[in-house]
């Protein structure tokens, strides 16, 4: 499936003809990432791009979130997968607008999905959007979409050497959150210690932080991270007046 994508391409010589062509895909995405950032400015949205491997917990995690933070703040979620709107669905059922993007063949989402589905978005009417990114550590991490933090969820289920083994998406990450915790009493061969210190082991400082969508209480450490990193966001855009939008219309790309 990375053949769709161009991310079967690992020469590291500059030279290389296919490094090139993955140069200018890069680019390309880069400038479309930028203007998605500008529309996410320009309306004082916070964007999060969630990235984890499958099943780590990400549908459950922004369910959990959105039920303990939906008083408050005004949601909506990207969902990126290959096929089927399950996850969509889900969201969708807490009460809260939510976009389905079917990548087919790719194995992330790029900036240009992200635009699209913004079409169907109200901005001006949100505070937050979630981006759930295919269930992959490897692609993800290397293709900006405009968000403003990334959110690098980590099972208990997968080991806690997996920062060491997939260390770009870990090294980009603003937060990591150790999730399922609740079976942690069954796992004794995942310590949370051994994986914050492989994260920090990449020079990342970001707070590693374990949860549990199961459990409320476990969830308040995180819930704190993203209420201040909302607030920060928002005084970081505060400078820039509210474009005013009519329905889900905002500038097209070039």
């Amino acid at each position: 499936m990375c053949e769709a994508c161009g991310c079967t391409v690992t020469q590291t010589d500059a030279e290389d003809p296919e490094r090139r062509v993955l140069g200018r895909l890069l680019d390309a995405n880069n400038r479309v990432a930028d203007h998605n950032r500008d529309h996410f400015n320009s309306q004082h949205v916070a964007v999060f791009n969630l990235m984890s491997s499958p099943g780590a917990g990400k549908t459950a995690l922004l369910e959990a979130t959105i039920d303990a933070i939906k008083a408050g703040f005004r949601v909506a979620v990207i969902e990126g997968d290959l096929e089927t709107d399950n996850d969509a669905r889900r969201i969708r059922a807490r009460g809260v607008p939510a976009v389905q993007i079917s990548t087919g063949g790719a194995c992330h989402l790029d900036a240009r999905m992200i635009h699209t589905a913004l079409h169907e978005l109200a901005l001006s009417q949100l505070d937050i959007v979630f981006i759930e990114n295919v269930g992959n550590l490897v692609c993800p991490a290397s293709f900006d979409l405009g968000q403003h933090r990334n959110v690098v969820l980590l099972s208990v289920t997968e080991g806690d050497d997996k920062p060491a083994k997939y260390p770009v998406v870990f090294r980009a990450a603003d937060v990591v959150l150790l999730t399922k915790t609740d079976l942690a009493p069954v796992l004794e061969d995942f310590e949370p210690a051994r994986a914050e210190q492989a994260v920090r082991n990449l020079a990342n400082s970001a707070p590693v932080i374990p949860v549990s969508a199961r459990n409320a209480i476990n969830l308040a450490p995180w819930l704190a991270w993203l209420r201040s990193e909302v607030a920060t966001i928002r005084q970081q855009t505060a400078r820039e007046p509210r474009e005013a939008h009519h329905g889900h219309h905002f500038h097209a790309l070039a």
